[in-house]
Order: C-alpha cells, then sequence, then structure tokens
C-alpha cells in the first residue's frame, strides 16, 4: 500500500484516508498521538502500542500501515532505541514530524506541590527537566513507558502526593491539573517523529534522505566518506553513530541529509559512498518538516 502523505498532510487525499491504520506508543494523550494527529489528522483508524517495539511489530504483522515513533528531542538528542529497531526490522522512513514538547507538573484536583511526594514521567520527561527537580531534591522520580501513561496512572491512583509529567492536553484528558506550567529547562524544546512503513516510498516533492552504513575500522575511511556528500554540494543535516550488533567495536552510522534520489549530485554521492562500506541501506527519502 503506498499512499501519499504529503498530499495526505494538506488534507488533498481523501480516498486514501479511509484506507489508513496508524500505530503509535503510548495512549492518548501522549506526544506520540499529537504527533501522529498533526501530520495524519484526526481521521484515521489508530492502534496504540505500550511499547516502541510493539510498533515495529505491529507494522510486521501488517495490524498497521504506518508506525510513527520520537527520533530525537533537540534538547536531550537522539532516541537510540529507535535507531536500533530501524536496523533490526528493517523498516523505513517516509515522512516526519515535528512538535514542541511542552512539560507540565500534573496531578490530581487541588493538588500543590508542597503535597506532592512521588512523580511519574518517562525518562526523557525528567531529562528535560533537570532544573525543576534539583530545585524540589526531596521527591522521589519514578520512571514510566511514557507521560500520558503516567497521567493516566497518576488519575487511576487518586492521591495528592503523585503527580506525573504531562502535556496540557493529557492533563485535560484525564482530568488533572496543572501544578505547574513548562518546567522543561528549555523553552525551545522539540522532538522530532518518523513516520515508518514496510515499504521504501518514493516521491518528486520529497527533500531530505536518510542512508545507513558501516565501514571497516581503517585510519581515514570515515573522513574519505563523508567528503563525498561535500564534494557533491550535499548539505549534510546529522550523523548519528549506532554500536554494530554483529561485530564488536564496529558502528553502524545514520546520516541525514538534503535533496532527492532524483538528483544527479545525490546520486553520485550514493554511488561512491555505497562503493566504500561494508553495508549500505537507502533508509528514505521523505518531504522535510518544516519549523
Amino acid at each position: 500500500m503506498v499512499v501519499d502523505l504529503y498530499d495526505y498532510r494538506q488534507g488533498i487525499s481523501s480516498k486514501d484516508k479511509s484506507n489508513i491504520k496508524v500505530g503509535y506508543q503510548g495512549v492518548k494523550g501522549s506526544f506520540s498521538e499529537e504527533a501522529m494527529i498533526e501530520f495524519f489528522g484526526y481521521n484515521q483508524d489508530t492502534v496504540n502500542y505500550e511499547k516502541f517495539e510493539d510498533v515495529f511489530i505491529g507494522l510486521k504483522k501488517d495490524e498497521i500501515d504506518y508506525g510513527i515513533l520520537p527520533f530525537e528531542n533537540s534538547c536531550t538528542g537522539a532516541i537510540t532505541a529507535v535507531y536500533d529497531l530501524l536496523s533490526k526490522y528493517g523498516f523505513y522512513i517516509v515522512g516526519e514530524e515535528c512538535i514542541k514538547i511542552k512539560q507540565n507538573l500534573v496531578g490530581i484536583k487541588g493538588a500543590k506541590v508542597e503535597d506532592i511526594e512521588e512523580v511519574y514521567s518517562h525518562p526523557q520527561g525528567f531529562e528535560q527537566s533537570k532544573i525543576f527537580f534539583k530545585d524540589h531534591e526531596d521527591l522521589k522520580l519514578i520512571y514510566f513507558y511514557n507521560t500520558a501513561i503516567s497521567a493516566k496512572h497518576v488519575s487511576e491512583l487518586n492521591d495528592k502526593s503523585k503527580a506525573a509529567i504531562a502535556s496540557t492536553r493529557a492533563a485535560k484528558i484525564y482530568g488533572l491539573d496543572v501544578i505547574e506550567e513548562e518546567i522543561n529547562d528549555n523553552e525551545s524544546n522539540n522532538t522530532k517523529f518518523v513516520i515508518i512503513s514496510k515499504n521504501l516510498e518514493l516521491r518528486e516533492d520529497c527533500n531530505k534522505m536518510t542512508v545507513t552504513f558501516s565501514l571497516d575500522n581503517k585510519a581515514g575511511t570515515l573522513y574519505n566518506l563523508l567528503g563525498y556528500f561535500a564534494q557533491n554540494q550535499i548539505n549534510m543535516v546529522k550523523v548519528e553513530s549506532r554500536p554494530s550488533k554483529n561485530h564488536l567495536w564496529e558502528y553502524v552510522l545514520y546520516v541525514d541529509f538534503e535533496g532527492n534520489i532524483n538528483d544527479e549530485n545525490v546520486k553520485n554521492a550514493i554511488n561512491l559512498i555505497e562503493k566504500k562500506c561494508k553495508y549500505f541501506k537507502l533508509l528514505g527519502c521523505y518531504k522535510k518538516k518544516e519549523i
């Protein structure tokens, strides 16, 4: 099934909307669900999963047509587990979305900061709110699957001593009060999400690409290889390194860069890089999210 996701985002392809089923990690009110709505719109069939890998398994079993997962946070960096799962399952990136993250301390109706003893959140929520918790060192921090599940859990506990880090939307969905607004350290806190598919989808309007490859552990190999991007006037956006699962002390690189697979300079660079790699894969050619 190949759907024009760019048209889908613009609301052009109404025929495709009724056929799409999208999976995300978390529950209603999660940032992943928010990103999914931003990208696909409200009118699609959805499946929510407990863990990142469950989304991949659902895609593999054809329970869903697409998955959406957090890929990188502007403050805390790459979501490395998703990189590793992309490698494990061999799926492709077909789109990206970016949303502004506003972390709030939320609790049951009437709860105040001085009432709180325990706070539930995904580790990223705590990582993004270090300054707040440094000023409240007496609070016990408890890791949970994601921020929306944390909010749901606090709502179910109905205990003034329990709080969660979550979005304003999640607080509203689960009937919680926002005790402290925007406790995240950085006001420019954004998370990039990727839309994944079992199939590689190539379109003329794509302007961003992701490739992954591994190299021989020799002096100058990486330097020479990345030089092919510069030689072909290609702007690299990001380079991420992950340990190889097959070879000790070897690494798999992920490179994001601007361009389209039909551009001659991109073809030239890829041909040169592929010849020098032990392993090479085109992971995606998709429309860049403009912020």
